[in-house]
């Protein structure tokens, strides 16, 4: 229970001619003792608790006492101790300890870790009483270095650091600031350092927290916005070559503010025995708070809704507890409105801003208030303008407010935007709106380029609302947020209705009773220019005390200096206010004001005159700040400092601009001023580099843009790394033991130089002094510390170094004895770190444990649980226990948490498990990529590895089962820019193993790849293909006919690029475009084809077409030789014959022989004119016929009468005009003599048996025979002739139709007879069993063509056909032997594997030439060809071929 004691010694503020009453006197006496006590058991509490710990404590003494008592022993108040820096105190060392230290080589090494000669510039107004003292210190300093010199030598000057002046305590408000000064002498120059709590300050670790200066030996350390963890003991140390000394001094800061009182005094109002609000333990409850997964900084735009959060986290956890929550902005707390909502839902805050604008930028803190403690959370908010409604208008003033406001008149004041939108702002327009109405109307006809402006014409009583606009030359800005509502009425009655009263001072004022009524008043008081600008001047003054008990109102006179004409300003309505706004005065000219009060009773005497007032700016804008100096802060950020403007009346703040280099444009870091000096930009690009620039305003605007900064680049600044944690022992033997610890959670954005280990021993449970394990940094996360006594106890602490210095020591471990290990099974794996996590697999990496046990380790075992599960959740991963030290770990569930440990075996058995564990999260982090394997086109192979999330110090390091590469005889390892690629310098079996890549710096971008001795095969494989290269082909080298028996040799290739080169060769000699040879090469489709116009004999050998594309190569040969290049030959001519017969066309039929002995040689003919000419050849030479040739019966006819031997040959008629030639020719000599043999080929219906004649007609008699029998012919055995051919088709073939098969030729003189056999063996047999699979499943177009189609120009075309085959076919569509590529003018189709479409979507003179379809599969190929004349007539003509 708190007891209340009111100390004997208080001193009344009263006297004891003016006793207040009694209830008042009791107030303050109970007040004033409440205020000390608690604040002297809250200080003393947390002093004690600062003494227990702290990280560096010193050797334990009896414990002072800072209350402060009476002769009564009564508690008065809290006395702050005066430090006295004794040696002992100051050094930290004993005699004997000191002088151990300093003679070790790295003493002064050591030393210089922990003080960094980092100095941050910055500029202050400093009081007039400061300077004077500052300029004296520095004469005294001055005169006694000059006295030195002048009587001392160089050497008799050195002397140990001394503190002139030392610094004083200081206690201080919540949220204020303090400052340490200090002076220190020596020489060398001594090196000061601040300690806190004997813990290292660094200014970079708090950006904003301290700032140190140094200058002139004048030494300061400022502390900003200070809370309660800032109450500590401070030291500051001084060190040169000649000694080191330290001074003392502590800060108390108060955390009760002034608003919490009344709810104090309420408390005890109800006799409560607790104070309510009192930050002190409740029932002995003691509440710990935490803020987690807080708001960052945040950004938004005006008319935006932003919600901020935070989660806290209160234990114990009370049913129905609530902490008092609040919300700040720039430390204002902020209510409820409209413009902001805030919530708590029992475990979560939350402030929603309704409607973001400008003055809603700003530090929002959350602040947790519990019986026990506070905790706060801070971050930024940044609110950008809204898009402009007219291009090129500026932003929207802010923070309107309004002051001054009387029964007719308020001053409206506001803030300039950020933006001008790329033109000068000309002026403001300020609105107003009556309250219960929504019309504006406008207060000022012209622009005004002052920040404030007064509104005069008001109504008395009513209420109004204010906004403002900004106006260029591009037009009007967006309104502003509207002000707070104001009442035009007296400030004494608004105080009246506000039910405020006046504090009580002690004094009681007697006033003389009011005069009767209708009193004229008097004189006006204090008549004063308030304010005056080139637009306006406004003038204030006070009621007269005569005035009655009737109202007054006030008649305003102006009179130009120099005159005395007196001129009444508002001669219609006098103003009821004591303020007013005088406009249209002429800039430049001297005015002198008085004002004259009236009543019903009359006109009273004017007041006095004011001094003559020249009508102009009196505000100046503000001059250009000065330096700017930007440094870093964090990946995203620039903390900005600069030099405030000189003389600057009336500040109002600063903007900052910040611009990426090389783009001239700059854009607002802040929308809402800063007061300060410093700011810290957020919203950079990291690895960008900036330039900043800053303006001042005041209310009469803007300055100049101050100087640029140097240019930056936007990157994490360095720092020293956070304590590390979790110090276990791998091994003890008598007089030593070896420690392990874990990498701190932030080493400071620079890579661990090392750890230093202290060691103290623990004697009956009392620590001793801690010392230095090692003097020199060790870079491994185990240490063997030596020098240790057996069976003593002793407590272990590591600090992690960086560039940065030294950072803050670990918390001491708990206490190990020093006793030797004799135990037969290994002791615990350490170093366990977790890699390449993934949403199902990680990687687990560990050390051995440096005590093997009897045996040495032969395999490890790793452990899983989840992160939350018990300690019985323990499972294995590996029933069989692995050699490696790493291992990866699969089959996790994605999104669960886990911790990892690892025990090791040796023959006695399985040790002691490692330290756990990190919790890690089973998840795939968004941007993980992983290692790619390439093979480029020289063959080499190489592995590579992206990282987009990296720093200006990170490193890609490449390891091969898990062990740094650091030999390049077989890996060469190449970075540039995010990418880093490892290449195999000669591939073999050696090189087989994991390799895997991380980059440091990063949140653990790692991967992995598993190089196998098939993998390795593969890769060389694939490096032998890329190394010497081949062009692949869809088809090799073939031949084919065109029309007029022209000769096509062509191949295609599957891929080719368009720089490809082709070479054509014939029996080993080149080939050029010429007449004879027509080269193309079409580069989309890959066809390569030469065409010859006709085949000489000279032409039969090897073709052979080479292909180069780049480095890779390919030929394709065909060779024609013998009876191929003679068939060729032949049907080339054969088919230029026919051709220029074709164009003609005179002959409807061949040339025939109607008898035996009397000859008549007939041909049909038509398509002939006058101009044809008919002439009859034998053997080549021209015979005369019959002179009367008619072709009336559309009959040729030659006679030979009494044909003999001598008539035998070969008849030719020829038939030409202009048009062109044909002819038919007649082989009068033996006939079946010229049969070829008989022979079998495999069609769609089953097997065909054929022989071919050199001329065929009615006379001549042909048999067929099977078995030697005549064969009776039937719908499945047919026999025909097609032209010269004589056919026997057999469908649908069985074994009975295997067999000799004969056909007999008989011309009435004699006879011949050809054989066949079909047995099914030998060359036979494929065309016996295949005939079946080729009927089935041979492809082929099954019909949908039509014959003829005519069709109009720019119309569409659609022809559709049916295709069938097993396998399914593929479909190609050729144009003039060409294929044809699908684009928006041809369209080709293949749907269901049965329809083939092809559409001309617009129809050309261009579409003209030769069209196929071709079709094929395994079993053979058929194409379809149809011809688009110019005429645009469709004519169908089938054609198969069966391959």
């Amino acid at each position: 229970m708190l007891m209340i004691n009111m100390p004997r010694n208080l001193i009344c503020p009263f006297s004891s001619s003016s006793t207040p009453p009694n209830h008042i006197h009791l107030s303050w006496m109970l007040l004033h003792c409440c205020t000390d006590t608690i604040l002297c058991l809250r200080l003393s509490s947390s002093y004690s608790d600062l003494e227990e710990s702290r990280l560096s404590p010193m050797p334990k003494r009896a414990k002072p006492t800072y209350l402060a008592m009476d002769k009564e022993n009564q508690i008065i108040g809290y006395v702050v101790p005066i430090f006295r820096g004794s040696h002992e105190y100051a050094s930290g060392f004993s005699d004997t300890e000191e002088a151990r230290v300093k003679e070790s080589a790295g003493y002064m090494a050591r030393r210089n870790l922990f003080t960094s000669g980092l100095e941050m510039e910055r500029t202050e107004q400093t009081s007039r009483k400061v300077s004077m003292r500052e300029s004296a210190e520095r004469i005294c300093l001055s005169k006694r270095n000059e006295e030195h010199h002048k009587r001392m030598n160089k050497d008799s000057l050195m002397h140990a650091p001394e503190f002139v002046i030392k610094p004083r305590s200081h206690t201080v408000w919540e949220k204020q600031c303090v400052r340490l000064h200090c002076t220190v002498s020596g020489w060398p120059e001594p090196r000061v350092v601040w300690y806190k709590n004997n813990v290292t300050i660094d200014p970079m670790a708090h950006p904003g927290k301290y700032k140190l200066e140094s200058s002139y030996n004048v030494h300061s350390l400022e502390i900003s916005r200070c809370d309660f963890d800032d109450t500590a003991q401070y030291r500051v140390s001084a060190m040169n070559s000649k000694g080191e000394l330290s001074s003392f001094a502590s800060i108390v800061v108060k955390i009760l503010p002034m608003s919490v009182w009344g709810s104090f005094f309420m408390s005890l109002s109800l006799g409560r025995e607790w104070i309510k609000y009192g930050l002190i333990s409740e029932y002995g409850i003691t509440f710990d708070t935490h803020i987690v997964d807080g708001f960052g900084v945040s950004f938004g735009r005006e008319g935006e809704t932003m919600s901020l959060g935070a989660t806290v986290i209160i234990s114990p956890n009370l049913a129905r507890y609530q902490p008092e929550v609040q919300w700040y902005r720039d430390d204002v707390l902020l209510q409820p409105s409209k413009w902001c909502h805030m919530h708590w839902s029992g475990d979560k805050a939350t402030l929603t801003l309704t409607h973001l604008n400008k003055e809603d930028e700003g530090l929002y803190t959350l602040r947790i208030t519990t019986k026990s403690k506070y905790e706060t959370y801070s971050a930024y908010v940044f609110v950008r303008d809204a898009d402009a409604e007219v291009e090129g208008a500026p932003g929207a003033p802010l923070d309107v407010k309004c002051q001054d406001a009387n029964k007719d008149y308020v001053i409206v004041t506001w803030k300039q935007p950020a933006v001008d939108g790329g033109s000068s702002i000309l002026g403001y327009f300020v609105d107003r709106c009556e309250v219960g109405t929504t019309h504006w109307s406008q207060c000022n006809d012209t622009p005004i380029k002052f920040a404030r402006f007064p509104v005069t014409g008001l109504v008395e009583g009513r209420s109004y609302t204010f906004r403002v606009r900004a106006v260029n030359k591009s037009g009007m800005s967006r309104p502003s947020r509207v002000s707070e509502v104001v009442a035009a009425m007296d400030p004494a009655d608004r105080a009246r209705m506000r039910g405020t009263s006046a504090p009580w001072t002690g004094q009681i004022i007697v006033t003389e009773e009011e005069p009767a009524e209708g009193v004229v008043p008097g004189r006006p008081k204090e008549l004063e220019v308030t304010e005056a600008t080139k637009n306006y001047v406004v003038l204030s003054w006070k009621p007269p005390g005569e005035r009655g008990h009737e109202g007054i109102m006030y008649y305003v006179e102006k009179c130009v200096s120099g005159t005395d004409s007196w001129q009444r300003v508002n001669t219609e309505i006098p103003v009821k206010s004591p303020r007013f706004a005088l406009f249209d005065l002429a800039e430049g000219k001297a005015y002198s004001f008085r004002v004259r009060c009236c009543n019903s009773a009359g006109v009273g005497e004017p007041s006095e005159a004011t001094e003559a007032t020249t009508v102009g700016d009196k505000l100046d804008i503000p001059s250009a700040p000065g330096r700017v100096v930007p440094t870093r802060n964090t990946d995203t950020s620039v903390v900005v400092s600069w030099e405030a403007s000189r003389d600057a009346k009336e500040l109002v703040g600063y903007y900052i601009e910040a611009s990426i280099v090389g783009s001239n444009k700059f854009e607002p870091c802040n929308n809402k001023p800063v007061k300060g000096t410093r700011f810290i930009c957020h919203g950079l690009v990291t690895g960008e580099s900036y330039v900043f620039r800053v303006k001042a305003l005041n209310a009469a605007g803007l300055s100049e843009c101050s100087q640029q900064s140097e240019a930056i680049e936007v990157k994490a600044a360095i720092a020293s790394p956070t304590p590390p944690y979790g110090i276990s022992v791998l091994e003890c033997v008598r007089d030593s033991m070896v420690l392990a610890w874990k990498q701190p959670t932030f080493i400071g954005g620079a890579d661990i130089t090392g750890y230093f280990v202290d060691y103290r021993e623990v004697i009956n449970g009392v620590p001793g002094t801690w010392h230095e394990a090692n003097v020199k940094a060790v870079s491994d996360r185990a240490y063997r510390v030596s020098d240790l006594k057996e069976n003593r106890k002793y407590q272990f602490q590591v600090r992690a170094a960086n560039m940065a210095g030294v950072g803050i020591p670990s918390l001491p471990s708990g206490t190990f004895v020093c006793e030797e290990w004799t135990i037969a099974v290994p002791g615990p794996p350490h170093d366990l770190q977790v890699t390449e996590v993934r949403a199902n697999t990680l990687v687990l990496l560990y050390k051995p444990p440096v005590y093997q046990g009897r045996d040495p380790v032969n395999g490890f075992y790793i452990d899983i649980k989840e992160a939350d599960a018990e300690e019985e959740a323990w499972r294995g991963v590996n029933e069989k226990a692995v050699l490696t030290n790493y291992m990866k770990i699969k089959s996790l569930k994605e999104g669960e948490t886990y911790v990892f440990r690892v025990r090791a075996q040796n023959k006695a058995g399985v040790g002691k498990s490692s330290e756990p564990t990190e919790p890690v999260l089973a998840e795939t982090k968004p941007g993980t990529t992983e290692i790619v394997v390439d093979v480029d086109d020289d063959g080499v192979i190489s592995m590579n590895f992206a990282c987009s999330n990296l720093t200006p110090d990170s490193k890609f390091v490449w390891s091969k089962n898990y062990e740094e590469i650091t030999d390049d005889t077989r890996i060469t390892v190449a970075t540039s820019g995010e990418k880093s690629k490892a290449t195999f310098n000669m591939p073999a079996e050696d090189d087989i193993g994991i390799y895997s890549c991380a980059v440091t710096h990063t949140d653990g971008a790692c991967s992995s790849y598993t190089l196998s001795a098939e993998e390795l095969k593969k890769l060389l494989e694939l490096s032998h293909d890329h190394k010497f290269p081949i062009i692949p082909l869809k088809t090799e080298l073939a031949v084919e006919l065109q029309e007029k028996g022209r000769i096509r040799f062509w191949l295609q290739a599957e891929k080719i690029s368009a720089n490809g080169k082709i070479e054509y060769v014939f029996n080993d000699n080149s080939l050029s475009q010429g007449e004879k040879y027509k080269m193309n090469f079409n580069k989309d489709t890959g066809v390569i084809e030469m065409i010859m116009e006709s085949l000489l004999p000279e032409d039969e050998g090897t073709f052979t077409f080479q292909l180069q594309d780049g480095k890779a190569t390919n030929q394709s040969s065909l060779v024609l030789i013998g009876d191929v290049f003679k068939g060729l030959q032949k049907e080339s001519a054969f088919m230029r014959k026919e051709w220029h017969r074709k164009q003609g066309k005179f002959f409807l039929g061949q040339l025939t022989r109607l008898s035996r002995w009397l000859v008549t040689h007939r041909c049909a003919v038509g398509n002939i004119k006058k101009e044809t000419v008919a002439l009859w050849y034998k053997d080549g030479r021209e015979v005369k016929g019959d002179e009367k040739l008619t072709f009336t019966e559309g009959v040729l006819k030659l006679e030979i009468a009494q044909i003999s031997k001598k008539d035998a040959g070969v008849y030719e008629i020829v038939l030409k005009d202009d048009r062109g030639q044909d002819t038919s020719t007649l082989n009068l000599t033996e006939q079946a003599n010229s049969s070829t043999a008989l022979k079998i080929q495999s069609t769609d219906e089953g097997i065909r048996l054929y022989s071919f004649v050199s001329y065929y007609n009615e006379a001549l008699q042909v048999t067929w025979h099977h078995k030697d029998a005549a064969i009776a012919f039937t719908d499945r055995i047919k026999s025909g002739v097609v032209g010269e051919q004589l056919w026997l088709q057999i469908t649908e073939p069985t074994e009975k139709d295997k067999g000799k098969y004969a056909i007999e030729f008989h011309d009435g003189k004699g006879g011949l007879k050809r054989t066949v056999e079909l047995s099914g063996q030998g060359e036979t047999t494929a065309e016996f069993q295949m005939a079946p699979y080729f009927l089935y499943n041979r492809a082929r177009v099954a019909g949908g063509l039509p014959d003829v189609v005519t069709i109009q120009e720019l119309k569409a075309l659609n022809l559709t056909c049916n295709i069938s085959g097993e396998p399914l076919p593929e479909v190609v569509w050729l144009k003039n032997e060409r294929e044809i590529v699908s684009d928006g003018h041809y369209v080709m189709k293949f749907e269901a594997g049965k329809y083939a479409s092809f559409t001309i979507t617009t129809v050309n003179t261009t579409d003209s030439g030769k069209y196929s379809i071709l079709v094929k599969n395994k079993y053979g190929t058929e194409s379809a060809d149809f011809t688009v004349s110019e005429d645009l007539n469709l004519c169908v003509n089938i054609m198969y071929t069966n391959t």
